[in-house]
């Protein structure tokens, strides 16, 4: 674009609000609910395993549809999909908060989740649009506030909610969002779409669309299935193998037009980016998953306490991104990344320090170290992955950066969970070897201890346990630590900017 063809400096402000009210509103319900679930239990009259099908139901279908986020804003254009996809998010998130059993509840979740895959991958496209590119670094920054903070707050707010007001609140507070941000992108944001609107490989979004949901079935019901000594995890893996090898073959093979744009990966700043996003998954929100029960399982926290301990998260993010965004312009991206790396590798190092008798302070700067590490790669990343990429390919992108990150996530969510909780019980059986009569240091530690006790050997086992989860913690903050390490020689095949994005380049239409 040139200057003359991007918003005036205050319609683009009424824009980013508008596009990131939205993005938060997404961002947040990706974990404002997890909290609330013992209470949506009692209210829906669920057992345990059914409850999980909110979290999960929502992740699947939002996994499913963000794929097919590019080819729709091609086709019927970006303002038409974005207000779409508020409005239906909006109506889904009132028929959640109204649902008054667990079939409605995850119908509704499903729907939240299909409107909702659109919002964070077309807020990032429409964001570079109408920024020029020297403006692209904080405008990311704008952007990565919104997709990494909702899901950082998410917890502690809907814990205020569930504590203060009723579970039902989780969904209601989406309302008044839903409906400042349609009226907002319905004044100002301009109508773009494709001139020559591709049509659908509507076989490759199937294989895909089977794959993701397969794949997000068996991460998501994994643990409680016991992993593959279950049938039904076994039937969702080979499922999954299945859909993706047939997707390849498709993707490869095919004469028309393939559903992913195969030009997306002959980048290589793109490839890169949407790899470390991977990563990026995988570090912050597997440490989200890691910190809460622990927090209140091993030491003891209520939900609001958790919520305030791991806030300073959040606020390091955001220090971390105003900043970032006036330094990408002076700064190499590739060393603010590295920096974000240091710092991210720091904070696992001073996470494989808890223990249970520390106080809130080692928690809350951990937390700070990882947030300011999570915007100094956040942001750089996504100005790097874009800013060689051709701008028509921008919406495919937007949606494959979204996917690629979530599901980073989801697969560092289920894996590290999945090895805390079976390391916990291997650290168990290593501790209780010496806890015997015959031990003469059990003797001198305990020399009180009635073995004939059932509640003294029930107090006992208690301590073990939460010992041996400890020790599974420090164990997946290690491995954290060591993964982070070990991907900084990517940023050596990463390129700064050749060109800036033209006129030519752009080949969208503007109403």
């Amino acid at each position: 674009m040139t200057a003359g063809h991007y918003p005036d400096p205050t319609t683009r402000r009424f824009i980013t609000f508008s596009v990131m009210a939205a993005t938060i509103m997404n961002a947040l319900d990706s974990t404002i609910a997890n909290v609330a679930l013992p209470h949506i239990q009692g209210s829906v009259s669920a057992s345990q395993e059914e409850i999980t099908w909110v979290l999960t139901s929502y992740i699947v279908s939002a996994a499913i549809f963000t794929p097919l986020t590019g080819w729709m804003a091609g086709r019927f254009g970006r303002k038409r999909l974005m207000l779409v996809s508020v409005v239906g998010f909006t109506i889904a998130s009132g028929l959640c908060g109204l649902a008054t059993s667990l079939t409605e509840l995850v119908l509704f979740r499903v729907l939240q989740g299909v409107f909702g895959a659109a919002l964070v991958p077309m807020s990032q496209a429409i964001l570079l649009d109408i920024n020029p590119p020297e403006r692209h670094g904080p405008a990311m920054a704008i952007w990565g506030m919104g997709a990494v903070l909702g899901p950082i707050v998410g917890p502690a707010l809907g814990g205020w909610l569930t504590d203060n007001l009723d579970w039902r609140w989780v969904f209601y507070i989406n309302l008044p969002i839903g409906i400042v941000t349609f009226f907002g992108i319905s004044a100002f944001l301009s109508e773009t779409r494709d001139e020559n609107p591709p049509r659908l490989d509507f076989l490759g979004f199937a294989l895909l669309s089977l794959g993701i949901g397969s794949l997000q079935v068996m991460l998501d019901r994994g643990q409680q299935q016991d992993w593959f000594n279950s049938l039904e995890i076994w039937i969702e893996a080979i499922a999954c193998g299945t859909f993706f090898y047939l997707f390849i073959v498709h993707l490869l093979t095919t004469s028309k037009q393939p559903f992913i744009d195969l030009r997306l990966f002959a980048d290589r700043n793109f490839v890169l980016g949407t790899s470390f996003g991977f990563f990026l998954g995988v570090f912050l929100f597997s440490v989200l998953a890691l910190l809460p029960p622990m927090l209140e399982g091993l030491l003891g926290y209520p939900v609001v306490l958790t919520g305030l301990v791991t806030a300073p998260r959040g606020l390091g993010s955001m220090v971390s991104m105003i900043v970032v965004g006036q330094l990408i312009k002076r700064f190499d991206v590739r060393v603010l990344t590295l920096i974000g790396l240091t710092f991210s590798a720091l904070s696992m190092y001073l996470m494989s320090s808890f223990s249970l008798y520390m106080d809130s302070t080692l928690v809350m700067v951990s937390g700070f170290v990882q947030g300011l590490g999570t915007g100094l790669i956040f942001i750089p990343l996504s100005t790097l992955a874009f800013t060689t990429l051709d701008t028509k390919l921008r919406n495919d992108g937007a949606a494959m950066f979204t996917l690629i990150r979530n599901m980073g996530s989801a697969i560092g969510i289920s894996v590290l969970q999945a090895m805390t909780i079976r390391n916990a019980s291997t650290v168990h059986s290593r501790l209780v070897e010496n806890l015997r009569p015959d031990n003469p240091l059990f003797q001198q530690a305990k020399p009180d201890f009635q073995w004939t006790s059932p509640a003294q050997v029930a107090a006992l086992n208690a301590e073990v346990t939460r010992q041996a989860g400890m020790v599974s913690y420090i164990d997946a903050f290690w491995l954290l630590f060591v993964a982070t390490c070990a991907i900084v020689p990517l940023i050596l095949l990463m390129r700064p900017a050749k060109k800036a994005p033209t006129d030519d380049d752009l080949g969208l239409h503007i109403e």
